[in-house]
């Protein structure tokens, strides 16, 4: 099979189209044959270097050292196919079953979803909704269920509430907007002005393009803000909730996370604002993200999409941060 694979840290350079063998499913695992996978930030800091949390999982020494080879080597947690085989005790899947789902796990397991097969956890997978294309289905699992957990951190949205979600073109965002707008909300997106054409299509009731504004010294004040970038500092941001808000970011960079991490308490403790930093819990609105697909209220943004013989070229643009939605990577044999 073909694979997307790496043998070190570094740009989307290192990333290589190799065949490799098959893997075989364990007992408890459906070896899938993968149609689609996308691009999620993760896979972008696996790239260069483990973020944080996971250079303190395992061998530090290990981790940290420049000659020490990826633990991850072949990237892609997102992914929809088909099941094509599973092992004994799988009870949920046959082969032949359209499937989508999350790879990732806690620590360094799960990934390998850039490759023509990968071997998931059954756990990791739900059914495919018939309407739903698996470019579709590649896109939900993790910016979906970051957007579900963001948009509910405060409790269920209230009626008249005003909701911000900045870096809003991307996965997180263009998701979140369609949820939230289920509800009698008001809802702002801050991204660049390429974007601002596409979010003003799917829903959002106002669009800023950060290179002209800057929302947290605008004036005007939100009773949510989902951040899918953490790019400045906290207070600038609780500058811009209401009394009683909630600041809630699902990741971006790592300093800024830290931060969030750190003095959140101290805000919470000090203003009547509440500062949270979510962390992702893998594949648990699944079938409500189906349910509301089925509907008709929810359809994925496709950037894309890409072959594998061009996810060199998929990962340069996510990186320059252009992409609208979700940056799909689909399988050569399709």
């Amino acid at each position: 099979m073909k694979a997307l694979v790496r043998d070190g840290y570094g740009s989307p350079d290192v990333l290589d189209v190799r065949d490799i063998d098959v893997p075989v499913p364990k007992e408890n695992e459906v070896l899938v044959r993968v149609y689609a996978a996308s691009i999620n930030d993760w896979d972008y800091g696996l790239l260069q270097r483990p973020p944080l949390p996971f250079r303190l999982i395992g061998s530090l020494v290990r981790a940290l050292s420049a000659s020490a080879p990826p633990p991850v080597k072949i990237l892609g947690s997102d992914i929809a196919g088909i099941a094509a085989a599973v092992g004994r005790r799988v009870a949920q899947f046959r082969p032949g079953d359209p499937v989508y789902g999350d790879l990732s796990r806690s620590g360094l397991g799960g990934w390998g979803g850039f490759a023509e097969y990968v071997c998931a956890a059954e756990d990791a997978l739900v059914l495919k909704p018939a309407r739903m294309t698996f470019e579709q289905a590649a896109a939900l699992p993790q910016a979906g269920v970051l957007a579900m957990q963001g948009l509910l951190a405060n409790g269920p949205l209230q009626g008249g509430q005003k909701i911000l979600i900045n870096g809003a073109g991307g996965g997180v965002g263009t998701i979140g907007v369609q949820l939230a707008k289920l509800q009698d909300v008001e809802v702002t997106g801050v991204d660049n002005a390429p974007k601002l054409e596409m979010m003003r299509r799917i829903g959002f009731d106002h669009v800023i393009d950060y290179g002209k504004e800057d929302f947290t010294r605008s004036g005007k004040r939100y009773d949510l803000i989902l951040d899918t970038k953490t790019n400045r500092s906290p207070f600038e941001f609780v500058r811009a909730l209401n009394p009683g808000g909630t600041y809630a970011t699902v990741g971006g960079v790592t300093a800024r996370v830290l931060q969030v991490a750190i003095v959140g308490w101290w805000i919470r403790r000090t203003t009547r604002k509440k500062v949270v930093l979510i962390r992702l819990k893998q594949n648990k609105s699944l079938a409500y993200l189906s349910e509301r697909f089925e509907a008709g209220q929810l359809a994925p943004v496709i950037d894309g999409p890409y072959r594998l013989s061009d996810a060199r070229a998929a990962f340069r643009h996510f990186a320059a941060a252009n992409h609208q939605g979700k940056v799909v990577i689909v399988m050569e044999g399709r």
